[in-house]
């Protein structure tokens, strides 16, 4: 048990935390750059720090420094947050020695899910279905690499095993182009991620990009919290998500998500996580689980009525979960939109001070956010200033109440990418629902054309 808690980040989601913590009764510790030392969190906290300059390594990414923050302040447990260090073994591991709570999973399940090969095996051994492909890195033998991939068969993706963030991945579409591409990746692997393995796998041409939520503790229960889709991306980052997916089956989605959660149990993962898949032609494939909160962990909050970061907290604790599968619903339809910091054409970041900023309400809008009038966006972070959540009693009334708050929201000082989803919710394409990961780049070109 713990009743301190440091959060080990920044930007909406520290607030989103320390409200959590302050439902819970527990104290929070926030820590914080010089840039970000006038934040409304770091003013709210029971105590704040400031672990270094504005630069993320020489603070957020600083192990020590979050580390000395945690004995300094007294805090006994330490929220990651997303993003940073939340997927980090080794400070998972740093935290853990310390005698610290890490909220999270343990080490030795981030470094198992962390690692794509060895994440996509323990899958199999679980039942979990995944993309047609080796579970193992390539070998280093080029007619070995040949005949693995002429086995899967083109087009193949060659992917990191420590990847993650988009980067580390290629696309190949014909034999002789196989080599180079592997070469490629190692050398992108190994400077990015310090691990130069990397494997292959079937690539598919028009994909979902589906999640299942799930609630683990550390007494071998697990559950899963229905679906999300998240396939409106632009290079491999998201842009909206909503719960459920649409479109999908209900039993097959059940028949996974218990696969999720026995995945779980088989593991001995305790807290929050969500497992990513491919989804097409009515077949999901696994493709790598994040063993932290999502940022779109709000959409199945909404959808379900539960407070997934309270539970989160709660798992940490080492209390069992007060719900079953049984107690688990999907309520209407939850769609977000990320507000970001930026060009709606060119996608440039926009830094700045903020001067006006009227966000909408109303029944069934939640907005998450840390900005506000006189806020600066500093330029040395992800851009993200906002999630917009709605919920509806259907995807076309989430989609309705949407396109009203989008209309209502304004923020001045700085540009941003309201005008950008504003577009989104009109297109007819992603209405109609069940648009795949290549739909918002074509969009986007074809906007460009006209």
């Amino acid at each position: 048990m713990f009743d301190t808690v440091l959060i080990a980040n920044r930007g909406e989601i520290a607030l989103r935390i320390q409200r959590a913590c302050r439902g819970l009764g527990l104290r929070t510790v926030a820590v914080h750059s010089e840039a970000d030392r006038d934040a409304v969190y770091v003013r709210q906290a029971d105590q704040a720090l400031c672990i270094g300059p504005a630069s993320p390594s020489q603070s957020y990414l600083d192990p020590s420094a979050l580390l000395f923050a945690a004995e300094v302040s007294g805090a006994q447990a330490v929220h990651p947050g997303y993003g940073f260090l939340s997927e980090n073994a080794g400070f998972a591991q740093r935290v853990e020695d310390a005698g610290l709570v890490f909220i999270g999973p343990s080490a030795a399940c981030i470094r198992t899910m962390g690692d794509k090969v060895a994440a996509k095996r323990a899958m199999r051994r679980a039942g979990v279905p995944c993309v047609p492909g080796p579970d193992e890195g390539l070998p280093s033998a080029p007619a070995e690499v040949l005949a693995l991939a002429r086995e899967v068969g083109f087009p193949v993706i060659v992917k990191a095993a420590g990847g993650g963030g988009g980067r580390g991945m290629r696309v190949v579409n014909e034999e002789g182009a196989l080599l180079e591409a592997i070469a490629l990746t190692r050398e992108e692997a190994r400077r990015a991620f310090g691990n130069a393995e990397v494997y292959i796998e079937k690539f598919l041409l028009h994909p979902r990009h589906v999640e299942i939520q799930v609630l683990a503790d550390s007494h071998g229960h697990a559950i899963w919290l229905g679906s999300r889709d998240c396939s409106l991306q632009r290079r491999h980052q998201k842009v909206v998500e909503e719960a459920p997916a649409p479109g999908i089956d209900e039993a097959l989605v059940a028949e996974v998500g218990e696969r999720c959660a026995a995945a779980c149990r088989q593991l001995g993962y305790s807290g929050v996580g969500t497992f990513e898949f491919l989804y097409e032609k009515g077949a999901f494939y696994f493709i790598e689980m994040n063993t932290r909160l999502q940022v779109e962990h709000t959409v199945t909050e909404m959808t379900t009525g539960i407070d997934i970061v309270q539970q989160q907290l709660r798992a940490a604790r080492g209390e069992q979960l007060a719900l079953t599968q049984a107690d688990i619903g999907c309520q209407g339809h939850a769609i977000e939109c990320r507000i970001n910091a930026e060009d709606p054409d060119s996608f440039a970041p926009s830094p700045g001070r903020i001067t006006g900023w009227h966000m909408p309400g109303g029944f069934g809008v939640r907005v998450d956010s840390h900005a506000g009038v006189g806020y600066r966006v500093p330029p040395y972070y992800d851009s993200m200033i906002a999630k917009l959540i709605v919920h509806g009693s259907s995807r076309a009334d989430a989609l309705d109440r949407m396109r009203l708050a989008l209309d209502e929201m304004q923020v001045e000082g700085i540009a941003t990418n309201v005008p950008l989803h504003r577009a989104l919710m009109q297109d007819p394409g992603f209405a109609a629902g069940g648009v795949d990961i290549h739909h918002l780049e074509r969009w986007l070109a074809q906007r460009s054309r006209t």
